[in-house]
Order: structure tokens, then sequence, then C-alpha cells
């Protein structure tokens, strides 16, 4: 049996630092992932998505470490974020018009094989209401612009404000894909002034 990897510890995509913006590169990585649109504080399908996501999470977990002794951290929850004017981000945070994929990752040596039974067994008992929307994808992000943030979501606004109209543009780059968050403290524990999460955008 190998040690737990904690990738939050293992790979450059979740370092960041408050007050700091930089440039990286990441490679292809996998996630569950759900869809949905609205406000994550009041839409039910927000909830319903992080109800679906952590069960088949943590079944591929456990089935890491049954079948093939490889154990691991579940990594932090992530999501991408867009609507169809951006400013929603930033001057008017207008959560309504958002639209989100929220997200886990997941390690390359899973297969779909274990993934598919991971579903079934999450669905065994009780399937969570959106365990049907969940699905096992890869996603591209290349180059990366990327900081930390302290506080409160909507404290994100005027770090956004600078890291899309002034570092990106100043460094020759332009936005391309879509806002991604990492949560790398749990929102439903954490006060607000205390939470912490990565702030992503791809550029070319």
């Amino acid at each position: 049996m190998t040690d737990k990897t904690d990738f939050k510890k293992t790979l450059d995509s979740y370092r960041a630092k408050r007050g700091e913006f930089r440039i990286l590169h990441l490679p292809a990585m996998r996630y569950l992932m759900v869809d949905g649109h609205g406000d994550p504080n009041s839409s039910p399908a927000f909830a319903e998505a992080l109800g679906a996501l952590y069960p088949v999470a943590y079944k591929l977990k456990f089935a890491s470490k049954l079948d093939l002794g490889r154990d691991y951290v579940v990594p932090p929850l992530e999501g991408l974020w867009w609507a169809e004017d951006m400013d929603s981000f930033t001057s008017s945070r207008d959560k309504s018009r958002w639209d989100w994929t929220m997200m886990l990752m997941v390690p390359d040596w899973i297969g779909q094989g274990m993934f598919q039974a991971a579903v079934e067994q999450a669905g065994a008992k009780a399937p969570p209401v959106r365990l049907g929307d969940v699905r096992l994808e890869s996603l591209s992000e290349g180059r990366c612009v990327q900081t930390l943030h302290i506080g409160s979501f909507d404290d994100e606004a005027e770090v956004l404000e600078r890291m899309h109209h002034e570092f990106i543009p100043g460094h020759g780059l332009r936005m391309d894909g879509k806002h991604h968050e990492i949560y790398l403290s749990d929102f439903r524990k954490v006060a607000p002034e205390r939470l912490r999460t990565i702030l992503r955008q791809p550029v070319l």
C-alpha cells in the first residue's frame, strides 16, 4: 500500500500566492463534472450538483485504494464560471446570469470503467438527484494566469478587475476560456473572510 497522495501538495496547479499574478502552463487534467446555471447561493441545481459529485468522487477514491493500492485525498472542489457578459463577474456581479460547471479532479490512473462502476455504486441506495449528469471529462487549459484570493467570494471583483484589465493585457495576453476557481477552503464551514480561493484565467 502506497502513501496517500495529496494533490494540493504535489501539483503546481494548486499553488498560488495572495497579491501575485502568476503565468503557468497546465497539462490536460481529468475531472468529474456537472453543469448548471444561476446563483450558487440560491439555485437548487448548485446544491444538487455537489450532492452528485462527492459520492462518485469518494467511491472512486475507495476503489483506487482497495483495487489499485493507490490512496489519495479527494482534491478540492473547483468551478468554471462564465456568462454572456463577463462584466457580470466584476462590475455587476449578477449571479443570476452565471453559468457554471462544478468539478472534482480525478487522478490519471482512474479509468472509464472505474468511473462507471463508481456511478453505479453511488446510485445503489437513494441516488443523488443529478447523478445521471455526472461525467468524466478532460480539460485542457494550457497557459493560464492565477492568483490566490483570501476573503469573501463577493470581494473577488477587485482582484478579477486587475487580472482581466491590467495584468493580462499588460503582458500582451488575452483571455481565452472560462473563469476557473479552486476552493481551497470548505465554504460550508469556513467564515467568508477566511476563504482561500485560487482564481484562474486561461490566456493566449
